[in-house]
Order: structure tokens, then C-alpha cells, then sequence
């Protein structure tokens, strides 16, 4: 059993992060400081070290050093994106970006375990890796990819990543929000020459326009105010490796142009910078919207998207994809049963129907959200499609990429902070944030640094009774 070493200040990110370990057959231990890892344990001893990178006293960095060897995967924000860099440069193993998911977590761990257990010289005992459930799941009939289902627009997906997947040819992924781009670019990712090296995936959508081209590019010392250091972007973090850039339609022009160059000439220049540098990145890109049509409206520069387009892989929506929708639905209900310990539920006869027949605008995201709201409310083995909670409302969302999987556990008469000794989920996160933050930051913000749209904010506001505060509101207008 893999040994994992937990280093956050923050208690309830620490507890909550262990008990999810814990859960999916990890041996934990945790630590509040680098200082306190130290005196506690041996830290060469552990077979992963997950680390935020901001702690008291010494950064969750020098862990890399301690650990002589031990991968360390270092936990960020997205406002802290460039440090995350630096860290890979280090020597980091990987980074994750905050708020994260359960699966997004152990997807991660999963691979890093299971590329230290590959290599040569280490070879520690661990189980058999989880498949990823944020987005569709394995299945025997296509292992290598890790996608669930077996329809034929699938299948015909199955066999164009495969073929491409060897090449260094730029990759435009083009889908519905929720139906698992990501990870159609990770198994890209994986089965390529570039696996063993770091992919860096950034939601183009997430990060200010004030900050994404430094983000990307890097910048030089004093290029602008605020600028103490010069730092590395993200594209020179994924030198050697992949370059996955979510919803890049929403990338500004300026950042579009730059990023020409490096499909181009294969070089950037940090932002304030006279100089280039070489850089070796495959780029794949992923959209909802359609790229050709922004670029006929001058919203998007026409010698990047056929640039882009070189090789174009259609993910379909749910709705198109016959049975496979119950099969990720019993994937999901399988995962959600483990996490409280039941293995009696199963979806009665008229749930089945539900989810066959319903049109799913929200693709597996939403699907994930119904099956779990289902499992949380379920007081008897038999889940009804009453519990999945399916109708007319949900249809009307839009943009449920946006949505982080916040099940709605709570109620307007619980709005503060949880106690950490509770049995929190990472999920709570969410509402951990925006309790801290919303004195002082406005919802624009707020949705910023949680990496999601406005609405998403106020839709899970509504969901979890966090009401907007008077000096928010003021402050907006």
C-alpha cells in the first residue's frame, strides 16, 4: 500500500485531503509545516509527497530536496500559477491547481505513483489505479484511452487518438462544456513520446486577461508593475512535454498572437523581454465554441485557428451517445456508494429510463451531479428518478463546464465555515473559499480565483446558502 505524505497549514484542506486517500486505499500521514515533516518523520521514506506550495516557514519546494528523490506534487492556486512553475523546475514531479476535485486528486496521485513504480530503479506495491469518473471512465474495450463507452462516434474517437496521439501534430478538440475534453487531451498526453514529460493544462477562460499573457509566456523583472522577479510561463514549463489549453477561444488576441510564434518559429519571448528562447511543446487546444466563425468576426486571429486545426477530433454530447450514458451513470453511482460505505444502491426502473431519455445539456458534468445529489438524498437501496432530480430547471443551465461538482449538502442556515474535525469533502473547499474571501474580494474576483464563471458563483450560491454580502453587491455596482 502506497505511503502518502500530506504537507497544508490549512486544516481543513489537510483532513479532508487525508480522509480521500484514505478512502481509495492510501496509507496517509500529515504535517502542517515543512519544519514539522521533518521532526516527524522520514520524508525519503514516503512513496508521494503532496505538498501546497505556500507554508509557514519554509515553501512546500524545499520537500523536493528532503524527499532525495521522492516525487512531490505541489498544490497551488491559480493566482500562484507562475510559482507552480518554478517548482516544476525544481524538480516537482506535477502540479494541481486550486479548487480541485476528488478525482482530479487521484487521477493525479494514481499517475505519478504508477510512473515511479515503472521506472527502473523504485518499484513500490500499489493497487491497481482508479479510473478517472470526472469525465467518462474505462472500460476493457478501450483501457489504453480511459474513456468509457463503446458507441460508434467513440469508437471512431478511440481510433483517430491513437493514431495521433504518436505524432507532435497540434490537436483542436471540439465539444459540448462537460463532455471530456480533458481528458481525450490526457490520454493524447499519454500514449505519446512526450508522456514521461510534464503536461500543462491551463483553462484560458480562468485566468484574468490582465494576467494571462504573463501567465503563459513568462515575464522579466520590472516588465510591469508589481513584476520583483522575472518568471517562467507555462509554455516553458512544458518544454519537452504538452501544452493543453482549455476553451482557447476565450484567449485574448494579443496572447493569441504570441502564441502564433510559438507554433510558428517553435520559440517565446517573455513579456518584456528582446530576447527569445527555443521551446518543444505539442500543443493541444480544446473549445466549446466554434473557432471559424469567431475568426470571420475578427474575434479570433484566422492564422491561428488553421494552425490549430490541423487535426480536429469531435467529442459528441451525452445525448448522442445511446447506452453509454447508463453505463457512466452506474460508474459514477459505484464511486459515490464506496465514498459513504454502501454497496446496496442501484437505480430503480424508472431512474434507468430517466437517464436514457434524458437530453443531458450539461453532459457528464451534470450527469456526475445528479448521481451523486441521488446517493446523498437515497434513504432506502432503491434510487428513484425523483432523486436524480432531473427536469426542466437543470436543461436551462448553461456552460456546466463552470461546474466544480459541489453536491448540495448544506442549507441557508449553515453559513459559516465548517469545523475542520468534521467529515469534510474536498468539495467543500468551494464554500471554505468563498467564506474567507468575499469581504474582500468581488464576485468577478471570487469567480476568478475559483476558476468559474459568474453564473456558476451565484448558482452555487443558491445551492448552498451562501448569500452575497451587502458590501459584495456595493462594490460590484
Amino acid at each position: 500500500m502506497p505511503h502518502i505524505l500530506i504537507v497544508e497549514d490549512e486544516t481543513i484542506i489537510r483532513s479532508a485531503l487525508r480522509r480521500l486517500l484514505e478512502r481509495n486505499q492510501y496509507q496517509v500521514s500529515e504535517a502542517g509545516s515543512v519544519q514539522e515533516a521533518q521532526e516527524r518523520f522520514s520524508i525519503p521514506s514516503f512513496d508521494l509527497i503532496v505538498s501546497d506550495l505556500r507554508l509557514p516557514g519554509a515553501p512546500g519546494t524545499e520537500l523536493i530536496k528532503l524527499g532525495e528523490g521522492t516525487p512531490v506534487l505541489i498544490m497551488t492556486s491559480y493566482a500562484s500559477l507562475r510559482s507552480a512553475v518554478d517548482s516544476m523546475k525544481m524538480g516537482a514531479v506535477d502540479y494541481i491547481a486550486k479548487p480541485f476535485d476528488h478525482d482530479e486528486m487521484l487521477q493525479a496521485a494514481a499517475r505519478i505513483l504508477r510512473d515511479r513504480q515503472n521506472a527502473p530503479t523504485v518499484a513500490p506495491e500499489r493497487p491497481a489505479s482508479k479510473p478517472s469518473l470526472d469525465k467518462p471512465v474505462a472500460n476493457n474495450a478501450n483501457g489504453d484511452i480511459g474513456i468509457i463507452g463503446s458507441c460508434p462516434p467513440m469508437q471512431d474517437l478511440y481510433s483517430k487518438i491513437r493514431k495521433v496521439a504518436p505524432t507532435d501534430s497540434n490537436v483542436l478538440i471540439q465539444g459540448e462544456s462537460g463532455t471530456g475534453k480533458e481528458l481525450v487531451a490526457r490520454a493524447l498526453h499519454n500514449l505519446s513520446r512526450r508522456a514521461k514529460a510534464p503536461m500543462i493544462s491551463v483553462n484560458c477562460a480562468a485566468i484574468p486577461e490582465t494576467l494571462i499573457e504573463s501567465e503563459l509566456f513568462g515575464h522579466e523583472k520590472g516588465a510591469f508593475t508589481g513584476a520583483s522577479a522575472g518568471r517562467a510561463g507555462l509554455v516553458e514549463a512544458a518544454d519537452g512535454g504538452t501544452l493543453f489549453l482549455d476553451e482557447i477561444g476565450e484567449l485574448p488576441l494579443e496572447a493569441q498572437a504570441r502564441l502564433l510564434r510559438v507554433l510558428q518559429e517553435g520559440e517565446i519571448r517573455r513579456v518584456g523581454s528582446v530576447q527569445s528562447q527555443k521551446v518543444d511543446v505539442r500543443l493541444i487546444a480544446a473549445t466549446h465554441r466554434d473557432l471559424k466563425s469567431l475568426a470571420k468576426l475578427g474575434q479570433f486571429r484566422e492564422d491561428l485557428y488553421y494552425r490549430l486545426h490541423v487535426i480536429a477530433l469531435k467529442l459528441p454530447p451525452l445525448r448522442e451517445r445511446g447506452s453509454d450514458v447508463n453505463e457512466i451513470a452506474k460508474a459514477f453511482l459505484a464511486r459515490q456508494s464506496a465514498r459513504i460505505n454502501r454497496t446496496d444502491l442501484r437505480f430503480a426502473a424508472d431512474a434507468e429510463q430517466a437517464i436514457r431519455h434524458y437530453s443531458w445539456p450539461g453532459n457528464v458534468r451534470e450527469l456526475e451531479n445528479a448521481v451523486e445529489r441521488s446517493v446523498i438524498l437515497s434513504e432506502t437501496p432503491e434510487i428513484s428518478a425523483e432523486l436524480l432530480g432531473i427536469d426542466i430547471e437543470l436543461s436551462d443551465l448553461e456552460d456546466s463546464d463552470d461546474f466544480i461538482g459541489l453536491p448540495p449538502q448544506h442549507n441557508g442556515a449553515n453559513n459559516t465555515a465548517h469545523d475542520p474535525t468534521e467529515d469534510l469533502s474536498l468539495e467543500d473547499y468551494f464554500q471554505h473559499f468563498v467564506l474567507e474571501h468575499q469581504d474582500h474580494m468581488t464576485e468577478t474576483e471570487l469567480a476568478r480565483k475559483l476558476g468559474v464563471s459568474r453564473k456558476c458563483l451565484w448558482e452555487r450560491r443558491q445551492r448552498l446558502g451562501i448569500p452575497r454580502r451587502k458590501s459584495s453587491v456595493a462594490s460590484e455596482s
